[in-house]
């Protein structure tokens, strides 16, 4: 996710169904990354319902991670390991904030600084299909993990928080320096250079996934007006995941 910062990668509902329980009968317990629904009497807007509700949703964030996974199984093949990194954002395609949105859309509250910096704070996201898959291969292929977001320094050890709570692996966690420029690119930039504060050696970008364009170097809103050709990175080197709560787009 990068526009209406932050970011910033959603929840997706996952069913689950076991066998009848013998006597005495039990409810069967909620999956953990399961959302709750909307409350009786309220119905989320439909851009909501769909990222947390529908199947499309699952299946198009499993589609792109596989897709992801098999393009960066064939970089490694051909590169040393611990030289190479994937870049990810985190909100709406690493982590499923869709719960806030409900929340301020129940309130009839658009969003606010002040509430996102609560929520993060509640360290409730949870992670969106296959991500956690993606970055396990990643790391069993020699691959670094740079998560480059723009929640803020402020909120950056909650967001880490988040990650570890749910064993999603990383390496560098870069977030926007507090009151500083959502523009991504200086730390894509400081990733490759091996600049960061993690200490990671130059690594060469084989992979950026993102739900926003902006999430990916050198990339805005702009790029419709080039034509199809000015997407041939995508679906190769760069992966884009389906956000249509918020993006950059609401600018335009």
């Amino acid at each position: 996710m990068t526009s209406r910062w932050p970011l910033a990668l959603v929840f997706a509902v996952a069913a689950c169904r076991s066998a009848a329980p013998t006597v005495p009968p039990q409810a069967p317990s909620a999956p953990v990354a399961a959302p709750a629904r909307a409350s009786e009497g309220f119905r989320a807007p439909e851009a909501i319902r769909w990222a947390r509700d529908s199947a499309e949703h699952r299946a198009l964030f499993l589609q792109v991670y596989r897709a992801a996974s098999a393009h960066v199984e064939r970089e490694a093949a051909t590169r040393a390991p611990g030289t190479w990194a994937v870049v990810l954002d985190a909100d709406e395609t690493v982590i499923d904030n869709s719960l806030y949105q409900v929340e301020r859309s129940r309130a009839g509250q658009p969003f606010d600084a002040a509430s996102w910096k609560a929520w993060c704070a509640r360290r409730e996201a949870v992670p969106l299909p296959g991500a956690a898959a993606f970055l396990s291969r990643v790391r069993a292929l020699g691959g670094r993990i740079a998560i480059v977001t723009n929640r803020s320094a402020a909120e950056c050890p909650d967001t880490e928080a988040v990650f570890r709570a749910h064993g999603l692996a990383y390496d560098a966690m870069l977030c926007k320096p507090d009151a500083g420029p959502s523009d991504k690119n200086p730390r894509f930039e400081a990733v490759a250079r091996g600049k960061t504060a993690a200490g990671l050696p130059p690594l060469e970008l084989v992979t950026v996934v993102g739900d926003n364009i902006q999430d990916f170097p050198e990339e805005s809103q702009a790029i419709r007006e080039r034509g199809d050709d000015a997407f041939a990175e995508f679906g190769a080197r760069f992966f884009v995941l389906p956000n249509p709560m918020y993006g950059s787009w609401e600018r335009n």
